[in-house]
């Protein structure tokens, strides 16, 4: 009995270690996904008072990374979502492949005009400019058809990315921040029936430790090149799930990068976080 006694301790230690090495594990990578010295709010979108918010991206599954501001501002009626895509992202690989290669753009159009109605966005228009290609695009024109879809909707807050480290470092993410803040720039130079642009700017913004820590150089990169964080919401973990099962070109794109499944990366990654400006402060580039 004695001998059984001391057995069993033993494994209850052993058990007990490894849940607590588990627990502390944990902990440090949810810590790998915080930002320090950020305000926490339930939507960036109500923070603001925005009436109108619209998305500004490059590509097909760009508004995975904002869907947290997305949904949380669509869920009131008296907000106006939009979201503006650049490219069809014909460009892109498949993982897995699910169309043929020369049908990809308009498999990823469809793909991102049902998710952005999954989420609830009142308006998605999908640009025809080459993916890929978007550095080669004449800033002007980038931001005259921006500009444009401002006007069209009047947005008051805009989401899109940091013009020197575009979340990924992807030049095209980098091009269509640089295109908004443009088209920002020429609103207030040049009203358009009394409406002078969106009075805030949100860039959504990668989380610093696990960039810097795990994602080599190019994390590195993105960390030097983009702002502290000020802000932070929920990510809506469920809908952004959602969302990569409604993108399914891309259905494996979080474990071919990352190296681990969605569900487990947004257990971490459950949060989003923005630097979020007046747009009288967007600095010179």
């Amino acid at each position: 009995m004695a001998v059984f006694l001391g057995q069993h301790k033993i494994i209850s230690g052993f058990i007990g270690a490894a849940v607590l090495l588990f627990l502390v594990t944990l902990g440090f990578l949810n810590w790998m996904f915080e930002e320090s010295n950020v305000r926490e709010v339930k939507s960036i979108a109500h923070q603001v008072e925005a009436s109108s918010v619209m998305g500004v991206f490059a590509h097909p599954d760009d508004e995975t990374n904002v869907t947290g501001l997305l949904v949380r501002a669509a869920k009131d009626e008296a907000i106006e979502t939009s979201a503006l895509t650049a490219t069809r992202g014909e460009a892109g690989t498949q993982v897995p492949q699910v169309a043929r290669q020369k049908d990809l753009a308009w498999v990823r159009k469809a793909e991102a005009l049902k998710n952005t109605w999954a989420l609830g966005v009142d308006h998605h228009e999908v640009l025809n400019f080459p993916d890929g290609g978007l550095e080669d695009v004449p800033i002007d024109i980038l931001a005259s058809a921006v500009r444009d879809r401002m006007v069209k909707h009047k947005a008051e807050l805009i989401v899109t990315f940091w013009p020197e480290s575009g979340l990924s470092g992807h030049p095209d993410h980098r091009r269509m921040g640089l295109a908004a803040e443009e088209a920002i720039k020429q609103l207030k130079v040049n009203p358009v029936e009394g409406y002078a642009g969106p009075q805030h700017i949100a860039y959504v913004l990668a989380p610093t430790r696990m960039m810097g820590r795990f994602v080599g150089e190019l994390g590195r990169f993105i960390v030097a090149n983009q702002p502290p964080a000020n802000y932070a919401q929920s990510g809506e973990t469920k809908a952004k799930l959602r969302g990569w099962k409604i993108h399914a070109s891309q259905r494996d794109y979080v474990k071919a990068t990352y190296g681990m499944p969605d569900w487990f990366l947004y257990r971490l990654y459950d949060k989003e976080f923005y630097y979020l400006l007046d747009t009288g402060s967007i600095p010179e580039r």
